[in-house]
């Protein structure tokens, strides 16, 4: 296994945040799911895919003299703190550098740390013992420093982290059954990722029937007017036809999917996830913002 691809294992979904005896309850950490390997001296850090970024990040060296073991692969989130709250954004920084002068600049104004919540391997493998078993092995073996620490849980009380959680702006929290083993590369019902709602005024570039909805942009620092998802109409029908009679003032061009305007007109919408890219999914309409300036409408 050491040093070979491996797909980790699969987080569903979840709708609600519950209680239960047979579960424990880990923050959901906003960056990017990677795993350690570690042989002696030598470290790598995979992608999902199969990269090795290892080079991006120096602090694994840091990293690996925590790891109280010869061998080990570990399932870990890298992050990258703001004010206490991790920020996908500034973890995605330090993944797109590769002139070392900047990476090594990084490593002091954007510094990663390693959240580890498993362990697949040691000096052999473990994905067939039970999910708390592999919990004290990751204790045993991976001393809390500031660049690598297993992450913190709790037992039974999911509704309780879900609010501390949405309290620190967080992504939200993942469910995890006590018993449950590590499937590689595998959707498991045992594991649930249950997320916060967040919400976020955006422009309307177009509009689309069967059924009605809206291509939505956002302002970026280096992008303006930038399409980032669509989102189904669910207001009033006098909303919607007050909305129609705007936007057929502000007609451009149409293709066989939209028909897009100039981008004057804004609406608030709730997201549950975003992509590398910066598109939101799971999208839920709020209300238009008729007064709203398009160019208020940005990514912070």
């Amino acid at each position: 296994m050491l040093f070979t691809q491996i797909k980790p294992m699969i987080v569903s979904v979840g709708s609600e945040p519950f209680d239960d005896e047979r579960f424990i309850f880990e923050p959901k950490w906003d960056g990017w799911r990677l795993l350690i390997h570690k042989q002696g001296n030598r470290i790598e850090a995979y992608t999902p895919n199969g990269n090795i970024i290892t080079n991006k990040f120096p602090e694994l060296l840091e990293a690996s003299d925590a790891i109280r073991v010869h061998s080990a692969i570990l399932d870990c989130e890298g992050i990258v703190l703001r004010e206490g709250r991790p920020v996908f954004d500034d973890f995605s920084y330090r993944g797109r550098l590769s002139l070392s002068s900047r990476i090594t600049n990084a490593v002091k104004t954007h510094p990663a740390t390693f959240v580890v919540f498993d362990v697949l391997y040691t000096d052999r493998e473990h994905l067939n013992e039970p999910l708390m078993i592999r919990k004290q092995r990751l204790i045993d073996i991976v001393s809390a420093t500031p660049v690598i620490s297993p992450t913190m849980y709790i037992e039974a009380q999911g509704q309780a982290l879900f609010k501390l959680t949405k309290d620190r702006d967080m992504e939200g929290i993942v469910a995890k059954r006590k018993e449950s083993k590590y499937y590689v590369d595998t959707k498991s019902p045992d594991w649930l990722k249950i997320k916060h709602f967040k919400t976020i005024d955006v422009m309307i570039l177009g509009y689309r029937d069967n059924p009605f909805k809206f291509v939505i942009g956002l302002n970026f620092r280096t992008v303006q007017n930038k399409p980032v998802g669509v989102v189904e109409l669910e207001c009033k029908p006098e909303e919607k036809e007050h909305f129609l009679g705007l936007a057929k003032q502000l007609h451009t061009v149409k293709d066989q999917k939209t028909q897009w305007i100039e981008p004057r007109l804004c609406c608030r919408i709730e997201y549950l996830e975003r992509t590398d890219t910066h598109q939101l999914r799971t999208t839920v309409f709020r209300e238009f913002l008729f007064d709203k300036k398009p160019e208020e409408c940005r990514w912070t």
